[in-house]
């Protein structure tokens, strides 16, 4: 017996739309005589939504990029994706063109209907935008602004390793709670309702899970119409977005009623100021940006910290001899000593290389029609920088595939390799804001950890497990890699060292 088919009609909206697409497709002419940029052929009325990866799609990318060239184009239901495989071409179209292309798409689920739209790495460019970034420029624009912030960055990190010591093998749940200042120690609300936030949009932006991705009218559809469950399904992640992102900054108002806040990013922005509500939103909303953007990827990058010293001793051994000769064993390494510290900063910008942690960075859209290098670059079109392919490219980087800091090095009249953080951060105008404060989390992590942990592969049964290095990229190409986890050992490298752990860690 056949199981009978359950048709709604949005099932049959939705259909009669596609058909009337691919009509227009099979009479639209391009009058346009300058060529796209080379890529995959497009099969007939589909174009290419065959080709689009969804699985790791900066190797895919990478492929195109060999064979096509640096600049490689494909159409997938009339919308033009772009992806870029080198820097200098990166740089000639997405930072000294910035104008055209430092806008984002239209995301109808995750943008429109869940409300991400708000928040910095989705939102418009314009005006509001500009406000955003004047308010990161303003607390953490450059490295002597977030520097106001070292101190707490050690005390964090302190705090930390002790939550390290006591349960190792709660890793990834530590590090994400070390980017979370100020918070309790256990089972903080704000943390759970971050983790759901960022689930949620995860599975808003997966490609081809929403039909109204495809259709945007669909958003108009009423709840109760037969087959928008997504638009209940919005609902319900709106309402957890929107407790993330007003729940905190209540907080923070409250304790600075209080005369108890202390400093932080929300506080630097509302202390002295009195705000219209416009502008109390636009710091609410900055904030939560500067959460959302670095929290995955802080913790993205640490995570990989612990796991390329898993796997690769020798390169531990050598920092761990650099920080004990500097900084001696009676102290926690401090941000004062970063100067003095050659190879742990080699160290760490080879972990910001070696696992790319937004392989494919965040989409820009171009605003106006462009011709690049003899191309056609139409408005509208999604821009993909292969942020992957960049930190991995032979012609940049020699043995790419190798862990090895001391590519950063000047040695034997050798000149260091191209410096990752131009790369791994984004290009142009959408640049993250909060660089400096990332990159100043992620290397006190490598000094303290590396000071007072060794780190090894754990041993189960009598057998050595060696974790596989394995980046995936989640459920959406807007949302930062994720390493499968991982086992390790993590011990206190001496009686001393574990003494400088249990210290207490206060402000």
């Amino acid at each position: 017996m056949l199981t009978p088919i359950n048709v709604t009609w949005l099932n049959l909206v939705c259909i009669s739309s596609v058909a009337v697409y691919l009509v227009k497709q099979v009479f639209a002419k391009n009058n346009n005589r300058t060529p796209y940029p080379p890529g995959p052929r497009g099969w007939p009325l589909l174009g290419n939504i065959l080709d689009m990866p969804h699985i790791k799609p900066w190797l895919t990318f990478a492929e195109w990029g060999k064979k096509y060239g640096d600049v490689s184009h494909i159409e997938v239901l009339g919308r033009h994706i772009i992806v870029l495989n080198s820097v200098k071409t990166a740089m000639e179209m997405l930072d000294k063109k910035s104008t055209l292309y430092s806008d984002r798409p239209v995301l109808p689920m995750a943008g429109e209907l869940v409300g991400w739209k708000d928040s910095l790495p989705f939102l418009p460019y314009g005006d509001r935008w500009r406000r955003y970034r004047k308010n990161f420029h303003r607390v953490i624009g450059s490295r002597v602004a977030a520097d106001v912030y070292n101190q707490i960055e050690e005390v964090e990190t302190h705090r930390f390793m002790k939550r390290v010591l006591a349960k190792p093998d709660q890793l990834q749940e530590h590090i994400r709670q070390h980017h979370c200042w100020h918070l309790k120690e256990n089972n903080d609300p704000f943390i759970d309702l971050a983790d759901r936030a960022l689930a949620n949009v995860s599975q808003a932006t997966a490609p081809g899970a929403f039909m109204v991705d495809i259709l945007p009218f669909l958003a108009k559809v009423p709840a109760w119409f037969p087959g928008a469950g997504f638009k209940r399904l919005a609902r319900e992640w709106r309402e957890t977005l929107e407790e993330m992102v007003s729940a905190p900054h209540k907080f923070v108002k409250d304790q600075m009623a209080d005369g108890i806040a202390p400093m932080s990013f929300t506080s630097n922005l509302l202390e002295g100021c009195a705000l219209s509500v416009e502008e109390d939103d636009i710091v609410k909303w900055s904030v939560f940006s500067l959460y959302s953007g670095g929290s995955d990827t802080a913790v993205s990058a640490i995570y990989a910290l612990f796991l390329a010293m898993t796997l690769f001793p020798d390169v531990q051994k050598k920092a761990q001899d650099e920080i004990d000769a500097v900084v001696g064993p009676d102290r926690l390494p401090s941000f004062a000593d970063r100067d003095s510290l050659p190879y742990t900063e080699a160290l760490f910008k080879e972990v910001l290389r070696w696992h790319a942690v937004t392989p494919t960075g965040f989409p820009h859209c171009v605003a106006e029609d462009d011709i690049h290098d003899g191309y056609y670059i139409p408005k509208g079109s999604l821009v993909f920088p292969n942020i992957w392919f960049m930190l991995h490219d032979p012609r940049t980087y020699a043995n790419p595939l190798q862990f090895n800091p001391e590519r950063f090095l000047a040695k034997d009249g050798k000149e260091p390799e191209t410096e990752p953080r131009t790369i791994c951060f984004g290009f142009g105008r959408r640049i993250c804001p909060g660089l400096h404060l990332a990159e100043a989390s992620i290397w006190i992590s490598t000094a303290m950890s590396l000071a007072v942990f060794d780190i090894s592969k754990v041993v189960e049964n009598g057998v050595e497990i060696t974790p596989e290095f394995d980046p995936s990229s989640g459920a959406a190409r807007h949302t930062p890699s994720h390493l499968k986890p991982f086992k390790c050992s993590i011990k206190p490298r001496s009686a001393t060292a574990l003494g400088l752990i249990q210290q207490d860690a206060d402000y």
